[in-house]
């Protein structure tokens, strides 16, 4: 039994579905043929007693007079018996079988009422008996066979059995052909599934197939859609996936390189320091200075790498201890502090009270790393603004410079982490290149937006002008932070 369970398990489908439609349909037809049989001997047999009781009242009131013998209908036992202590003898006349003891039993009990009873004749097969009393002591009785009636329920039961076997055998054939054809989306689509498992997404994480067809009804559609819109899903995961892994990659080449160049000056100075221990105090103080300075660079990248990686993993350990501030009165900070340190660069500054919840110390890191960046990638005299404004529910600190600004395709990528615009430049200005990436991460992390806007400078005179050219028409630069109000 366990063995053809587990087949059953295994079996396909569409022939599960089929063989269990097959079954149902032979209870249901069972059911029928059984109550339409049953049906047919109690119609039958009903009609029979009618034409035994129907005979017997035509000749009752002629016996009533005569008492002479009775009438023999068709091929019936038909007697009148006379019923004297219990014990009925049967009259001249009538028509008995060989055998009629059972008969005179019934014709006995009769005196009382009229009785009606199913007996077997030996030799004779079954028959349908009815007697009923004549007068006091004498009794009709009359015996129709009943071979006619079960042949005609025997014929009624096999035209049923084939008639059912053959509408059986039609839906087994049919269902299973309708079923086929249902099922064919399932089956591409299993197929759309195996391609994808043959893919090699290791090389290319692209799916290119898609369930295709139609057909199969709305619910087989509604899967179509949901399997699409699956590997579409997977597809876009698969992408982000190695997008992500190819930003990774870049960013540890990158964050190398970084980490490279300081190491590799602070072995040069090292080298240097040593075969110069013996020369003047100036040069080593020199060479010392040079390594203190690499040193603090590397120091910086490395805290901003691990600030960035703390704020990736917030999820665990924030590195935020937010409280109310105002925010203009940390960018009027930063502008003084700016203005002490870059005295090249004019600010001017428009600050509004916008009270945020909020890291000051991070938040205070966000504006200067703004500032900074506007006076390392602009030249010495480039006028630089800072501004604090309460826009709806929103605070907005912007950092506008007028330098050469960014080009339109240099500026999605912007807050990028070691992201260049000239991959060939160096880094001489002393910068980590994950100011902007921090000011993004730390942006984000309070909840906030940072946008950049940018028109690069053009030529001050078209070119082909009769005035001479050179001199270019200055370019505008806005970052612009959101942060959500304090409530």
């Amino acid at each position: 039994m366990r063995r053809w369970y587990e087949a059953w398990q295994r079996s396909r489908l569409g022939t599960r579905i089929t063989l269990g439609l097959g079954a149902l349909a032979l209870v249901v037809f069972a059911a029928v043929g059984v109550t339409m049989v049953g049906i047919m001997h109690g119609y039958l047999d009903r009609r029979l007693d009618e034409q035994l009781s129907k005979s017997q009242n035509t000749q009752l009131p002629l016996l009533r007079e005569t008492h002479g013998s009775p009438q023999s209908v068709y091929s019936w036992y038909s007697a009148l018996y006379k019923v004297t202590g219990g014990i009925a003898v049967p009259e001249p006349g009538g028509k008995l079988p060989d055998d009629a003891e059972q008969l005179a039993k019934i014709a006995a009990e009769a005196v009382g009422g009229d009785v009606t009873r199913n007996i077997s004749l030996p030799g004779d097969g079954p028959y349908r008996v009815r007697a009923c009393p004549v007068d006091t002591d004498s009794v009709l009785l009359s015996a129709a066979p009943q071979k006619d009636l079960d042949g005609t329920v025997r014929q009624l039961v096999w035209v049923e059995v084939g008639a059912f076997a053959l509408a059986l055998g039609v839906l087994v054939v049919v269902g299973r052909l309708v079923l086929r054809r249902g099922l064919r989306p399932l089956a591409d689509m299993a197929g759309t599934a195996h391609d994808i498992a043959s893919h090699d997404l290791t090389a290319n994480p692209d799916l290119p197939v898609r369930a295709a067809g139609t057909g199969g009804g709305a619910e087989v559609e509604e899967l179509r859609t949901a399997f699409n819109v699956m590997l579409a899903h997977i597809d876009t995961s698969l992408a982000a996936k190695t997008a992500a892994n190819e930003r990774l990659r870049r960013f540890v080449a990158d964050a190398s390189h970084e980490l490279r160049t300081p190491l590799t000056s602070i072995r040069g100075y090292a080298d240097l320091f040593r075969y110069a221990a013996a020369n003047e105090p100036a040069e080593r103080e020199a060479h010392l200075a040079k390594i203190r300075e690499e040193t603090a660079r590397m120091t910086v990248l490395v805290d901003d790498l691990l600030l960035l990686a703390r704020l990736d993993a917030r999820a665990a350990e924030t590195p935020l201890r937010p409280e109310r501030v105002d925010l203009a009165e940390l960018a009027g900070d930063a502008a003084d502090a700016f203005a002490a340190g870059r005295p090249d660069h004019p600010l001017t500054s428009a600050l509004s009270t916008a009270f945020v919840d909020a890291d000051p110390v991070r938040l205070r890191q966000v504006l200067d790393n703004l500032l900074a960046n506007a006076a390392v990638h602009t030249p010495p005299g480039t006028s630089v603004h800072v501004s604090v404004t309460a826009s709806g529910d929103h605070a907005v600190a912007q950092v506008t410079d007028t330098g050469p600004g960014i080009a339109a395709e240099h500026q999605e990528r912007i807050f990028d982490r070691f992201f260049r615009v000239d991959d060939s430049r160096t880094r001489g200005n002393g910068g980590t290149g994950l100011g902007l990436s921090v000011v993004q991460s730390l942006v984000t992390a309070h909840g906030g937006t940072v946008s950049v806007s940018s028109v690069p400078a053009v030529p001050a005179v078209p070119a082909g002008s009769s005035v001479p050219a050179g001199s270019l028409k200055p370019g505008r630069t806005t970052f612009s932070v959101r942060l959500p109000l304090a409530r």
